[in-house]
C-alpha cells in the first residue's frame, strides 16, 4: 500500500474541549465511542463522533491512562498511584491494585494493554518540569500481580505493541528517545532493547503512541505541533501538522478504524495556558488511508 503524502492528511478540531491535560484516547469498537482523559481535570470523557456529544465522569484523582475490559463501559484506569475500575453507566469507582507508595510525588501516566491482556503502565514525578527520574515501568498481570520492569524514568510514554505482538515500544519524554524490544506475549518478557527513534532532529518531544495495521508507529510530538508515522525499521515516512503546540496521544477509531484521534494539552493545571493557542486542549481527527487495530482488552480484575 502506498501512503498519501503528508499534505493529503489534515488534523481538524472536532471537539473544542479545552482540556487541561487531554490524554489517552481509546476507541471502543462495541460502543463506537472514543474514551479520553483530562488528567488535571480529574475526569474520563466519552465522545460520540457521530453526534458530537461528549460526556464525562469525575474521578477522585488524576487518571494517567486506561484500558478496555470485556464489559463495554467498564474501564481499567491508572489513577494517581494505583489501578481501579470505572463503571461508566453509574460513575462507580472501585479501587483495585496499589503500585506507588504515598508521599513519593509520583503518579501513573502512560499505559497500554498487551496482546495477552496484561497492562503495562509507567509512573512519573509530578510536576514533570522538576525533571526528576523517579518513575518506574510496571507490568500488571490479569490477577493483579505486579512486576517492576524498569526504574529511573522521567516521563513514561509511547507504549505500543506491533500487530503481531512481537515488538514492544516505549519512550521516556525527558530522554527524547523511543526504544523497541523483542516481546514474548506468552510470558510478558521484553528483551533486546534498542533505540528505535531519537527525537534530537524531530519536532517537539515524544509523547503517546499507537500502531496501525501495517506496523506503522504513530507518535504525538508534544511541543512540536505534529504527529509522526514511523516504519518498523525506524524511518519517519509521514509527518502531519496538528494546529496546537502540544498534541499528546493518537488513537485509531471510527467505523473502519481509519480515523486518527489526537488529544492535546490546554493548560490551566500542571501546564500553563497559552492565549495564543486557541485550539489547545481540543480533540482532533485525521482521516487516513491506513487502518488501525482494535485495542486488546485487559483480561483481569477483581471478582
Amino acid at each position: 500500500m502506498t501512503l498519501s503524502s503528508p499534505s493529503d492528511a489534515t488534523a481538524t478540531l472536532i471537539l473544542p474541549a479545552r482540556a487541561r491535560l487531554g490524554e489517552c484516547p481509546l476507541w471502543s469498537v462495541p460502543e463506537q465511542r472514543l474514551y479520553w482523559e483530562d488528567i488535571d481535570g480529574r475526569a474520563v470523557h466519552r465522545f460520540d463522533p457521530l453526534t458530537g456529544v461528549d460526556e464525562s465522569r469525575a474521578l477522585p484523582g488524576r487518571p494517567g491512562s486506561m484500558a478496555l475490559t470485556p464489559t463495554p463501559g467498564r474501564l481499567l484506569v491508572a489513577m494517581e498511584g494505583g489501578l481501579g475500575f470505572l463503571d461508566w453507566d453509574d460513575g462507580t469507582w472501585t479501587d483495585w491494585v496499589r503500585l506507588e507508595a504515598e508521599g513519593r510525588g509520583n503518579r501513573l501516566n502512560d499505559g497500554r494493554t498487551d496482546p495477552a491482556g496484561r497492562f503495562w503502565v509507567g509512573t512519573m514525578f509530578d510536576p514533570a518540569a522538576d525533571n526528576q527520574a523517579t518513575g518506574s515501568l510496571y507490568r500488571v498481570q490479569p490477577d493483579g500481580t505486579t512486576s517492576v520492569m524498569r526504574t529511573g524514568i522521567g516521563v513514561p510514554n509511547g507504549l505500543a505493541f506491533s500487530p503481531n505482538g512481537r515488538t514492544m515500544y516505549w519512550a521516556d519524554t525527558h530522554r527524547d528517545t523511543v526504544w523497541a524490544y523483542d516481546y514474548d506475549a506468552a510470558t510478558g518478557e521484553a528483551s533486546n532493547e534498542r533505540v528505535f527513534l531519537d527525537f534530537a532532529t524531530l519536532p517537539g518531544r515524544p509523547d503517546g503512541a499507537c500502531v496501525d495495521a501495517e506496523g506503522g508507529y504513530w507518535i504525538a510530538c508534544v511541543y512540536g505541533s505534529a504527529v509522526l508515522r514511523v516504519t518498523p525499521d525506524g524511518v519517519v515516512d509521514r509527518q502531519i501538522a496538528v494546529p496546537t503546540l502540544k498534541p499528546t496521544m493518537p488513537a485509531f477509531g471510527g467505523p473502519t478504524l481509519s480515523t486518527l484521534f489526537v488529544t492535546s494539552i490546554g493548560g490551566g493545571g500542571s501546564h500553563a495556558a497559552d492565549a495564543d493557542d486557541p485550539e489547545a486542549g481540543g480533540l482532533f481527527a485525521i482521516d487516513l488511508d491506513v487502518r488501525g487495530l482494535a485495542d486488546p482488552v485487559f483480561a483481569g480484575g477483581p471478582g
